[in-house]
Parts: structure tokens; sequence; C-alpha cells
């Protein structure tokens, strides 16, 4: 069993789960120009017929914009960073609805535009590793941890992400919101992971940069609730983590001895 040297605590575990975006990967840098494209195109269909969104541009998904409008940022607690390609989807259809369009129309229309806005992110093949990530995962398998990925994302897109980054031979298993009924922060995704790895839940731990993946954690009894944060002085929203880093590298991994 590894030993986990984390802010002066040790914990002893079996497997670690990782959120995906935002955790393995930078968040915007994949996920930015799908939300650049969806509310362009929506701000078009607006102005073509005279409407406007019911909420400010940067309340329709939760993002951040420069003095040109070009993304820069995102909530993270909006509906971008946490929920679901199909949540958003919901949510936007939503906004033509507002404007008078009927809901079947309104759907349709939404999934028209997420289907080009995702034709373009994998053109682009925006993902590449967060620092010290590729360092902590071979120290992971040296240390014998079994590896997992938990995710509001697809299977499928998160097999293919893995694989652009050059990662996804780390990971035992995968688990998307399409093999769940419950996705995040409940903890039926840990659970199928954790049984894919062969652990009990309390014999993992979970890695996540949204409270989201620290509640399912909890709500699963998770071994230790690692909430990630590059700028740690704004990861207040991190509440329920047992811990927050800002680097991988704070991560020290070592093996368990043995009583004989």
């Amino acid at each position: 069993m590894a030993v986990l040297e984390i802010q002066g605590k040790s914990i002893a575990c079996k497997a670690m789960l990782f959120d995906k975006d935002g955790t393995l990967l930078d968040f915007l840098q994949l996920w930015g120009p799908w939300a650049e494209s969806m509310l362009s195109q929506l701000q078009v269909w607006m102005q073509e017929r005279g409407a406007s969104f019911t909420v400010e541009l940067e309340h329709v998904l939760g993002t951040l914009h420069d003095s040109q409008g070009r993304i820069n940022g995102y909530d993270v607690q909006g509906p971008l960073a946490i929920a679901t390609v199909d949540e958003c989807n919901g949510w936007l259809a939503g906004q033509l609805y507002a404007a008078g369009t009927p809901w079947n129309e309104a759907i349709t229309i939404i999934r028209g535009f997420s289907s080009a806005a995702m034709k373009s992110v994998r053109e682009r093949k925006s993902a590449e590793p967060l620092p010290g990530l590729l360092d902590l995962l071979r120290r992971c398998k040296e240390a014998g941890l079994s590896l997992a990925v938990v995710t509001s994302d697809s299977t499928a897109a998160a097999e293919t992400h893995l694989e652009w980054m050059g990662i996804r031979s780390f990971f035992t298993s995968i688990v998307g919101c399409d093999r769940v009924t419950r996705g995040k922060p409940d903890a039926e995704s840990f659970l199928l992971a954790c049984r894919e790895l062969s652990v009990e839940a309390h014999e993992a731990m979970v890695i996540g940069d949204s409270n989201g993946d620290m509640q399912m954690g909890r709500h699963a009894g998770a071994a230790f609730t690692l909430g990630y944060c590059p700028q740690l002085d704004q990861s207040s929203y991190l509440h329920e983590a047992d811990a927050v880093i800002r680097h991988y590298d704070e991560l020290g991994i070592g093996l368990k001895e043995e009583r004989e």
C-alpha cells in the first residue's frame, strides 16, 4: 500500500481517482473554444431575431471576458465548469425558449450549435497535461497505486482527451457521466471506479478542482479528498477538501512498511 504525504499528513491508500478538466488538463484551453463558439452562435441567432439573453453574457455559461469579448476565465462554480455538456445544452436551449422558440426547436438548434463547436474542439486537440502531472502519474505507478478518471464529461470524450495527452495508459478505469445514473456530487461514479480498480472506497482518494469532486469523495467514504487550485488564494470554494494544493510536486508518495 502506498503512503501519500500531503502538508504534513500521511494517508495510506491503494488508488487515486482524478477529475479530468481542470485537474489533468487546463480547463480553458480545452473548453474555452467550445464556449466561445456556443456564445457566438447564440448571439448571432439572438441578434437576427431581435432577442436577447435572459441574463448578462457572463452568466450564460459562467465565463469571464476581456475588453475584446474573448473568454479569459470562468466561474469555477458555474455551469461551464461543473455541468455536463448535455446539461449546458439544456440551459442554453432555455435561453432560446425564453426568446420565443418552441422547446423542440430550441434543443435541436442548440444541439446543432454544440456539434459545430465540438468539431472545432476535435480539430484543435487542445489538451496538454498540467504542470507536474506526468511526473505524479509515474510516481503513482511506481508506488503501485491504481488510477482512475472520474469525470462529468462523456467516457468517450475522456478517452479521447487522455489519448491526445498521451496519458491514457496510466488509467485502469474511466468513468464518464454516461456510465452512471447520478453524476457528481453523488458517490456513484467514485464507487464504480473503485469496483473496477478492485479497491474499497476507504482505500481510495480523489483529486479534483471542484467542490463537487470533494463532495463525491465524502459521500463515498474516500480515504482523502484533495483539492487542486493553482491560485491557492482563490481556493475557498473547495471548502470540503481535506487539503488543497497548487502544484503536484506538493504531493509526496512512498510505500508503507509492512510488519513481519
